[in-house]
């Protein structure tokens, strides 16, 4: 599998995740249909995007996601970085798309907010998105052992029941790429950090749970150090990669 192909389907299917997500918030707040139209929009795009390009890339459409399959040594510290570029740059699309076939106010309807009104402040939304987040990826890193095709429907359906728990606390960002687009395209950054750390605190979690809940590994310090290691080693390959190519 050539490398552009692995970063176009981050792309693309990011663009389908956040396009078909917060296009379904949008559709829902004109049709009052509620929580469970947009979170069934989250987690059927979900599906759909895996479904076309799992099998390229590995289909994460999440930064989150990116980082816990880097800590587990799915992928290399270079893809990962990519791979944030990438689905950055899907999201914005999706989220462009949005503002130009609406205007900017909808856009900015489809951000992340923290539900202050029901006592929601910035802590208790990091650890809600951090809890929210864990779950996901969690299930997430399981699934994705599987060789049953069916596994997608099962993590489109978990991202369905994150959302449906997590839209009245913090809107159920879980993934700092869909929080990032329409606060950037719509201009507004309310509590913004609690959408890139809370999924990251989230993701790092559900990682060691999964070594130590579903490989029985404890030693999280040696991991740890290969981690660090491989890092090393990627930046090192990548500049002597740059350095041919110049």
């Amino acid at each position: 599998m050539k490398i552009f192909q692995k970063y176009a389907a981050e792309f693309f299917g990011t663009f389908i995740l956040v396009g078909g997500g917060t296009g379904a918030v949008i559709g829902a707040g004109l049709t009052q249909e509620g929580v469970l139209a947009i979170s069934l929009g989250f987690g059927l795009a979900l599906m759909v995007a895996l479904y076309a390009f799992a099998g390229i890339s590995g289909g994460h459409f999440n930064p989150a996601v990116s980082l816990a399959a880097f800590l587990d040594r799915r992928i290399g510290f270079i893809d990962m970085v990519g791979y944030w570029v990438m689905q950055v740059a899907g999201a914005l699309g999706a989220s462009a798309l949005i503002a130009w076939i609406y205007n900017r106010e909808f856009a900015a309807a489809t951000a992340n907010t923290l539900n202050r009104q029901a006592g929601v402040n910035e802590l208790a939304g990091f650890f809600g998105e951090a809890v929210l987040t864990l779950v996901f990826v969690f299930v997430i890193l399981v699934l994705a052992k599987s060789e049953s095709h069916t596994k997608y429907i099962g993590m489109g359906m978990t991202l369905a029941v994150v959302h449906i728990v997590g839209i009245g606390m913090t809107g159920a960002g879980v993934n700092p790429a869909r929080s990032f687009a329409p606060a950037l395209v719509g201009g507004t950054w309310d509590g913004f950090w609690v959408y890139i750390a809370g999924p990251a605190l989230g993701a790092i979690v559900a990682w060691a749970l999964y070594k130590i809940i579903i490989e029985g590994d404890l030693s999280l310090g040696d991991d740890l150090a290969e981690v660090k290691d491989a890092i090393t080693e990627d930046v090192k390959e990548a500049i002597e990669e740059t350095k041919e190519v110049l």
